[in-house]
């Protein structure tokens, strides 16, 4: 099968709708999802380019995978590039907008311009258009998620903003009709900055599949993989990402307020056997996926989606709360707002700790919950304190004179692992395309803390630039074919090659993959030194480099950012972190 792929081309200011061809050929460079969205963002990848000014497109692509019924493989993924960072990047998500627009006959949408109001993009089949959304403007996610629904159905694929991408929060998230965040990097700033409220898309059709009885064969193989893997089948089953805490804290990398310290001992209230116990209704799961990794909760009188590991971690113990009870309400409300919880509780844990310096005032201090939910809707909202805030932990560290504080990485918040214990994370936040990111460096933790696909201690330095470049080729082929990381544990490459080729007919072998993953994590490179993010931002904040750890598994240990670079850029033949002729060539990037 050689299908070309529809595009629909949306342009916000005049309201037309273009449909385009992009052949086989060309899509299959990239893959689809993450690859596609990075090639077609890359004609404005210029320096000085305002990402919120409307010349800059909204990429919607799915994978060539979507809807095809393949396990944890119907996510979609949005790229851009970032107001927080200025880099590209792109965010997924398991919602049903990427599956309902493939069975509405297209594979992806390219969105430009500015509507002159507030609108709701529709897609129904072959129907595109807009409708006003003046009477939503200002609603929070679950009561426009409410009156989406009432008009179009449950079965309809939705992707919203609330609050905080209205008022151009540099992380706000893109939210999906099942509370899914699509949250690092901004993009629901950009969205707000369109006046796009949301898309809406129903699909009645179906996607076509190359072989179905290979693909047949090759599914119940794949799930008799997710059903023995321990982490796939029972772990997040069980506690979902939560079950992290025990296992990060063991670990000597559990961060403690704003990373000042690492948690120790077993008897933290917070972790995932606890919430549970006491918090958890019920599991909750993308659509088509066998995981159920989600959780819903309640505490407080709040009830909704998460907190996943990132979110309790950034809500609680890096604020010094350690109270469930205070830090689910708190993720409930990132999610209403529509904002990154990462780069909120990062953004707070920095503020706490300029705070405790007597370098900037603030109403927020480590340990104090009681302010905690006033400070999130003034950041969404823009108002006091809040509206420095919403700009991130970088831009306000830096006009206070104190970059240092900022736990961060090209601008971008980083996730709970403390890289100290865990070099290759170390050398994956420094390296990750679109900042400070656990899942765009590669997840190293997933091999030197869980042991996948094997163990390499968090410690050892040499060989981590090899582990961080391959974990990143294969993590960029997972979002190209928009399929769940998690399901990346159990299943190698040679198993989604085998998929793609049921499901397009593509031959591409499961080293063909990485190394187009390679390709595009290369052209994202090249992309973010054509904005001017170059090797000088491939750093990480002092604290790590010299300070070192003084509790926990690994006391007495720092980063070895120097050594982990050189490494890496060897591996990547990027000398001086800038990738070589030779190896754009290879690549096929010079064409």
């Amino acid at each position: 099968m050689t299908k070309d792929w529809n595009a629909l081309n949306i342009d916000l200011s005049s309201g037309t709708v273009e449909r385009e061809t992009l052949s086989c050929e060309y899509v299959r460079r990239f893959i689809g999802g993450r690859g596609l969205g990075a090639a077609l963002i890359a004609p404005y990848a210029t320096e000085g380019v305002d990402p919120l000014d409307g010349s800059v497109p909204l990429v919607l692509a799915a994978g060539p995978l979507t809807a095809a019924g393949i396990p944890s493989g119907d996510r979609f993924s949005l790229s851009t590039i970032s107001p927080l960072t200025g880099t590209v990047m792109d965010t997924n998500s398991g919602g049903r907008l990427g599956r309902s627009l493939r069975r509405a006959g297209s594979d992806l949408m390219i969105i430009s311009g500015v509507s002159a109001d507030p609108v709701v993009l529709v897609v129904e089949d072959d129907e595109v258009r807009l409708e006003g959304a003046l009477d939503l403007w200002g609603c929070t996610v679950s009561e426009t998620i409410l009156r989406l629904t009432e008009r179009w159905g449950k079965t309809a694929g939705m992707s919203v903003i609330g609050p905080a991408g209205e008022n151009g929060v540099r992380y706000a998230s893109i939210m999906t009709e099942r509370m899914r965040a699509m949250g690092r990097g901004g993009a629901g700033a950009v969205m707000g900055s369109k006046n796009l409220k949301a898309m809406v898309v129903i699909g009645s059709g179906k996607v076509p599949v190359h072989d179905k009885e290979r693909l047949k064969v090759v599914l119940e193989e794949s799930n008799r993989w997710l059903r023995a893997h321990p982490v796939t089948s029972k772990a997040l089953p069980a506690l979902g990402t939560p079950m992290l805490v025990k296992i990060c804290t063991r670990a000597g990398i559990f961060p403690l307020r704003n990373f000042q310290s690492v948690a120790v001992g077993e008897d933290q209230a917070y972790t995932g056997e606890e919430l549970a116990k006491r918090f958890t209704v019920s599991s909750s799961g993308c659509t088509g996926c066998y995981i159920q990794c989600g959780r819903v909760t309640e505490a407080e009188g709040s009830r909704g989606e998460g907190p996943e590991y990132e979110s309790l971690w950034a809500l609680g113990p890096d604020l010094g709360i350690e109270d469930l009870a205070k830090i689910i309400p708190a993720a409930h409300r990132c999610n209403e707002l529509g904002m990154d919880t990462i780069s909120a509780g990062g953004t707070l844990a920095c503020a706490m700790e300029l705070a405790q310096r007597d370098v900037r005032p603030s109403t927020v201090r480590f340990g104090e919950a009681g302010s905690i939910m006033k400070v999130l809707e003034d950041i969404a909202y823009r108002r006091g304190e809040g509206d420095e805030m919403a700009e991130g932990s970088l831009i306000m560290a830096r006009n206070a004179g104190a970059q240092e504080y900022a736990m961060q990485v090209k601008g971008m918040e980083l996730p709970g692992y403390d890289p100290r214990g865990a070099q290759g994370q170390g050398l994956a936040y420094a390296t990750s395309n679109r900042g400070g990111c656990h899942l765009r460096g590669g997840y190293l933790i997933a091999r030197e803390i869980l042991g996948i696909p094997k163990k390499v201690h968090g410690t050892q330095v040499l060989g981590k630039g090899g582990h961080v470049a391959r974990a990143q080729d294969f993590g960029a082929v997972a979002d190209s074919l928009s399929v769940c990381r998690f399901a990346t544990f159990a299943l190698a490459p040679e198993y989604w090659s085998r998929m793609l080729h049921a499901v397009t007919g593509w031959e591409l072998g499961g080293e063909d993959l990485i190394r187009t993953g390679e390709r595009i994590i290369t052209l994202e490179r090249i992309l973010n030194l054509e904005m001017g993010v170059g090797p000088d931002s491939d750093r990480l904040p002092p604290r790590f480099t010299n300070e070192p750890l003084t509790e926990g598994a690994c006391t007495g240990e720092v980063v070895h950012l120097d050594d982990l670079l050189a490494e890496y850029y060897a591996h990547r033949e990027w000398p001086g972190g800038i990738p070589s002729e030779n190896k754009i060539k290879e690549l096929g990037l010079d064409e």
